[in-house]
C-alpha cells in the first residue's frame, strides 16, 4: 500500500497534537506566569494536576503519540515525520481562531513555505 493512503492517519495525528497544544495552552493560561523556583514546585504542580485543560491536553498528547506509533509502522519516517510539520500550520491557525494570537504576514509567509514543502514531500 502506498504511504499516500496513510496521509489521512497521519494528519489525524497532527490534528490530535494540535488540540492538545491549544488545551495545554488555555490551561497555562488560566494558572498565569510563575517562576521556576523550587518553592513553586508542588503548588504550581497542584494547579497543574487539578486543571482540566491541561488533563485534556496531556491526554490528547498521549492519544496523538499512539496513532504516530501506528502511522510509523505503516510508513517511512522519512516521509511521515516531514508532514509532521503540518502542526506548525495547524497550531497557528487554532491559535489565532481560539486564542486570538497574532497571524503577522511574516508567519503568514512562514505557513505558505510549509505547505509548499509539505506538498512536495507527499509526492515524492
Amino acid at each position: 500500500m502506498s504511504a499516500l493512503h496513510y496521509l489521512p492517519l497521519i494528519i489525524f495525528c497532527v490534528l490530535l497534537n494540535t488540540a492538545a497544544q491549544i488545551l495545554l495552552k488555555v490551561g497555562m493560561k488560566s494558572i498565569g506566569h510563575f517562576d521556576f523556583i523550587l518553592q513553586n514546585f508542588w503548588p504550581i504542580f497542584l494547579k497543574i494536576a487539578q486543571n482540566p485543560a491541561i488533563i485534556g491536553g496531556l491526554f490528547l498528547y498521549v492519544l496523538s503519540v499512539g496513532f504516530w506509533m501506528m502511522a510509523l509502522s505503516r510508513v517511512d519516517v522519512s516521509y511521515a515525520y516531514p508532514l509532521s510539520s503540518l502542526g506548525y500550520v495547524f497550531t497557528a491557525l487554532a491559535g489565532y481562531w481560539f486564542l486570538q494570537e497574532n497571524l503577522s504576514a511574516t508567519r503568514i509567509l512562514g505557513i505558505i513555505v510549509i505547505l509548499g514543502g509539505v506538498y512536495l514531500v507527499s509526492k515524492s
